[in-house]
């Protein structure tokens, strides 16, 4: 029980996920239709990055509580920018794979070869979207902290 109640009172964690539900929130106004789409709360890909706004409000708390010269705030950056690499890159270039992947079935699908279901496309992010994942994460951290 002292472990739960220890884990609820983290308050590096709360505003943690705060930044990732407000960035998720967002998605759902930011979208490439331009139109209100409640679904988007739960998608990943699209503006802001919400795993970016995570690991960077993480990050900041950590260098605001322990310091910005702590072996702390070195690890929370580091984790932060591999994650955020990994937004920008690997998801990426999933993503664009998927691109491919349904323009292939698409054309498939006109020669009534085959019929399958599309595969999801918003997977990773642009740079735009982890930098505004970023500034949102730090924003958040320094309001709630």
């Amino acid at each position: 029980m002292k472990y739960l109640i220890e884990f609820t009172n983290n308050g590096a964690l709360a505003i943690s996920i705060i930044a990732c539900f407000l960035a998720q929130l967002i998605k759902v106004f930011t979208g490439k239709e331009k139109r209100f789409d409640i679904k988007r709360i739960t998608t990943s890909g699209g503006m802001p990055s919400s795993h970016t706004s995570f690991v960077t409000s993480l990050a900041t708390v950590v260098g605001i509580v322990d310091g910005f010269n702590s072996t702390n705030f070195a690890i929370a950056v580091v984790f932060a920018l591999i994650v955020m690499y990994d937004a920008a890159g690997v998801r990426r270039a999933v993503g664009k794979q998927a691109t491919i992947l349904n323009q292939m079935l698409e054309d498939l699908q006109h020669g009534k070869l085959i019929q399958n279901e599309k595969l999801k496309e918003l997977i990773g992010h642009t740079p735009f979207e982890v930098l505004g994942g970023a500034i949102l994460g730090i924003v958040v951290a320094l309001i709630l902290m």
